[in-house]
């Protein structure tokens, strides 16, 4: 009768994981995201996670890069029952915990004994409390991009990994020229593109209430708009240029972005889209008594929708792709993903297309990674206030210094100051 017994219970667990396995087959997980049909990690993560995964189907729903916060918290306020919302902006991930968008992740790693570890301590911006949101698949940060060819032509030495905001100023006047259509930088019109070097030194913060030391790198900008060194932001925002489509036209000598970037140059240069050719990477310029290789970076996470009803398949999905063989995936296009280990290093310096230059490879490891917006409840309105300052002082509608001084105020009343 025991014998009987046992044998009965196991068909019957056996039973059951089939039917576990059934019910996963043929799945499909829904996942929101921006830039899908542009972007190559997402295709890179889609087909590893479904030949590791069988069965399971992954479809991107795809909202505008530009209008994401607003468009995917519409659909969340709606009853959106997708599985899987991708986190743009930390200030996301808060305003979805606020309003109960999103399920808290806790749980499911506690029940997996999920290793945090591989993110060194950058998963607690996604914390609350004490209680994980969402998890980071992705944390960029900024690097100089540069055009060797046109360095090449104008018989100039590259840029390097050591290099102060002051001799990129004069570098980049330098590189440009009119007659030639021949621009030094480019500079987008984003607030993180022209003055978040500022929390490079790791002591200061976009939520701190003081931002003082922000006029030295409008200064910067300034002296290189007024000299001729980069496109006039009136002109960039008025066209709607975009960064990736500025600096692949070839034209332009040096730009900082964020490296999430190189995926897309590599992806659009083997295409034959873009007329830039030999490129490089190096560190992002330093303020004097900041480390040389410090920057600054954001990161790219995932949550589960508290509304899908496939929120098991989702944390498998989000485990995976955050964790070292999603890290994989994302890095074999040449995007950097937020898990780090050797091996996922050395993914990113082989990727075809990639600089073999040892400077550029040097350019894969920081000296200090600064977030650039901390978790905070008064992140998305801070951020709010000084997006509204800086372009009244990229338009010269205010000068610096007033500019300046209407942030310090306004966020002081914010912070209670």
């Amino acid at each position: 009768m025991k014998k009987l017994l046992s044998i009965v219970l196991a068909a019957a667990m056996l039973l059951s994981l089939c039917s576990f396995a059934a019910a996963e087959e043929g799945k499909t997980l829904t996942v929101v995201t921006w830039d899908a049909t542009t972007t190559a990690y997402l295709d890179a993560q889609k087909a590893a996670f479904e030949a590791a995964n069988p069965g399971i189907t992954i479809e991107y729903v795809d909202v505008a890069s530009q209008d994401y916060a607003m468009k995917a918290g519409t659909m969340l306020a709606g009853g959106d029952t997708s599985d899987v919302y991708m986190v743009k902006e930390i200030t996301d991930m808060l305003n979805w915990k606020a309003a109960g968008y999103i399920e808290p992740l806790t749980p499911f790693a506690e029940a997996a004994n999920y290793d945090l570890s591989g993110f060194v301590g950058i998963d607690g911006n996604y914390a609350v409390d004490g209680v994980q949101y969402a998890l980071p698949f992705r944390s960029d940060f900024w690097v100089l991009f540069y055009n060797k060819d046109l360095f090449d032509a104008a018989g100039k030495e590259y840029p390097t990994n050591d290099m102060t905001w002051d001799q990129f100023a004069d570098l980049a006047i330098a590189m440009s020229d009119a007659e030639k259509d021949i621009w030094g930088t480019h500079y987008h019109t984003w607030l993180s593109a022209v003055v978040n070097w500022d929390v490079c030194d790791g002591v200061n913060t976009l939520i701190d209430g003081n931002y003082d030391d922000m006029a030295y790198f409008y200064n910067i900008y300034q002296k290189i708009e007024d000299n001729g060194g980069c496109m006039p932001y009136a002109e960039v925002k008025a066209s709607g240029l975009h960064y990736s489509g500025a600096f692949g036209n070839g034209n332009i000598a040096m730009m900082p972005m964020g490296y999430w970037y190189v995926s897309t140059l590599i992806d659009n240069i083997n295409k034959g889209e873009y007329k830039v050719g030999n490129w490089g990477i190096v560190s992002v310029p330093h303020a004097d008594g900041v480390a040389a290789g410090s920057s600054f970076g954001n990161l790219t996470g995932v949550a589960i929708n508290a509304k899908s009803e496939n929120k098991d398949l989702a944390w498998q999905y989000i485990s995976w792709l955050a964790g070292e063989e999603g890290a994989k995936a994302t890095a074999s296009v040449g995007a950097r993903p937020a898990w780090v280990s050797e091996e996922v290093a050395a993914t990113m310096a082989s990727v075809a297309g990639f600089p073999t230059d040892e400077a550029s490879k040097a350019a894969l490891v920081p000296t200090l990674v600064s977030i650039e917006l901390p978790a905070s409840e008064h992140s998305s309105e801070i951020s709010s206030i000084l997006n509204e300052e800086h372009t009244l002082i990229m338009t010269r509608e205010n000068t610096v210094e007033e500019g300046i001084e209407a942030m310090n105020e306004r966020v002081a009343e914010i912070l209670g100051k």
